[in-house]
């Protein structure tokens, strides 16, 4: 199918580049995608700005969250194929696909209710005058995801943009778009008015750069890296655009020494690896106390051996391919960094099978602070195991990287693991566990991992700014502040 993007309410074929999406797990080519002109972006933002302007949506808020059900249905009833698109587009295994497909619908939903629970706020004031302050929508909203949960990223942003009566230009990453274009042909079937929502395709140097510089965008959220959110920050402070911006991190998982350690190395390798290791929040620092340090360490690492790489259809699979072949040199490459640095390569690293993408997962000790493999975010299944003495050290290494997205703690001691949590400088910590994001709760970083929020009523509240009205019942004499 040539028609890929979406403007207008209409499946529009692009008249940009032309790119081949490449499966990494077989390294063939899935499917040739017609990208955006600058020309058709331009088009998807006027056609964005003419339906918030003339059209109903932004006060239509029964219909705001019908559609957002009725959404959510058509994503539940196409959950296995939208699975299938996303493996196949990512390599991340089957199992993981279908968990994102239902958290999505699971967003979907919980903005649709949560809408219908937003009433103004009404105050008396000294003067006898009334004023209602109402959460109002900005207006075009510039949606821009990565490639590591397209699907379940992009919906993260787009059931509250749309919840609170904004309109949408979306732009997926430009190797991951398939999901996001089926999405598509199910918003189309959902009697959307025309702009209210647009999908354009292609990469951020064109697509990206013309939504954020664009002065009829007046909101953007980006999920990606820090490096191009510094950069997107840049960009939208030309026009004063709000931004928000959920980046990358170095995340510490921190093991006491009372934890069962074969838990705990469970725990450790799941913050680790899951989803390749290619998740902003992935725990690719482990924080050990010394007393078990030799003995999580043996385990950890015999676990991690025993992770099966593999067809990421098979419902037998723990771990698929990196997304592609210059992010799998990438990875490689801290490999050999970390052992030109002087740290221990436990295991991993190495190729596996004879096509694919894909890299056993890599665990190095003996580190020191000030490695690059320490401070840099990898993003691949890869970490390091450091080790700690007291509570204030754990602490301050925890704390010691520009990062600030999240972090774990494993415990027996509540008191304890509360008491550390409070001096972590994360905006996401998990005590017993790790990784899970609840839909009611904030999503997002301290420090250069990122500005604002996403999930929960934090998350609507990045869609809207309050506006106030003060009214009196009539008009009146001025009083003392007659000039």
């Amino acid at each position: 199918m040539e028609k890929q993007l979406f403007i207008d309410g209409e499946m529009v074929k692009g008249a940009g580049n032309l790119r081949k999406l490449i499966n990494p797990a077989t390294e063939q080519e899935i499917v040739t995608v017609y990208e955006a002109s600058v020309e058709q972006v331009e088009l998807a933002i006027q056609s964005a700005r003419l339906a918030f302007k003339e059209t109903n949506w932004k006060n239509d808020k029964e219909g705001r969250a019908v559609f957002l059900m009725k959404l959510a249905g058509k994503l539940e009833n196409n959950l296995e194929t939208m699975a299938q698109l996303e493996t196949e587009n990512t390599g991340k295994p089957i199992r993981e696909s279908r968990l994102d497909m239902e958290d999505s619908v699971s967003c979907l939903r919980y903005y649709a209710d949560l809408l219908m629970e937003q009433f103004p706020e009404k105050m008396e004031q000294w003067d006898g005058s009334e004023s209602v302050v109402k959460n109002v929508p900005y207006g075009v909203t510039g949606l821009i995801v990565p490639w590591n949960f397209p699907l379940l990223l992009g919906i993260w942003k787009i059931a509250p943009a749309l919840a609170a009566g904004n309109t949408v230009v979306f732009k997926p990453s430009e190797m991951t778009p398939l999901s996001m274009i089926k999405l598509a042909e199910l918003i189309s079937e959902c009697c959307l008015p025309k702009g209210v929502f647009n999908l354009v395709l292609g990469d951020g140097k064109t697509v990206g750069q013309t939504i954020t510089l664009s002065e009829d965008v007046h909101k953007i959220s980006f999920t990606g890296g820090t490096d191009t959110g510094r950069v997107i920050n840049e960009q939208c402070a030309k026009t004063f655009k709000h931004v928000s911006l959920e980046l990358g991190g170095k995340s510490p998982l921190i093991v006491f020494d009372d934890v069962n350690i074969e838990q705990a190395a469970e725990w450790a390798i799941f913050g680790a690896f899951f989803n390749q290791g290619e998740v902003c929040v992935a725990s690719s620092r482990i924080l050990v106390h010394e007393n078990i340090f030799a003995a999580f360490t043996e385990k950890m690492a015999e676990k991690t051996k025993k992770i099966k790489l593999g067809d990421p259809f098979s419902e037998e699979t723990d771990m698929g391919p990196l997304i592609s072949n210059d992010h799998l040199k990438k990875v490689e490459s801290y490999v050999s960094k970390g052992l030109e640095e002087g740290a221990t390569l436990v295991t991993g690293g190495e190729r596996y099978g004879e096509q694919g993408y894909y890299l056993t997962p890599v665990i190095f000790t003996d580190v020191q602070p000030d490695m690059g493999i320490v401070q840099e975010e990898i993003f691949g299944p890869f970490c390091v195991i450091q080790t700690f003495r007291s509570e204030d050290e754990a602490v301050e290494i925890a704390n010691g990287t520009k990062y600030g997205l999240a972090a774990g703690i494993l415990s027996k001691d509540a008191e304890r693991a509360e008491r550390v949590a409070d001096q972590i400088d994360s905006g996401i910590i998990w005590i017993n566990s790790y990784h899970t994001p609840f839909v009611n709760a904030p999503w997002g970083g301290f420090k250069q991992s990122g500005t604002g929020r996403e999930l929960g009523p934090h998350g609507l509240a990045a869609y809207s700014q309050p506006k106030h009205l003060n009214a009196t019942a009539v008009v009146g004499d001025l009083g003392w502040y007659r000039f």
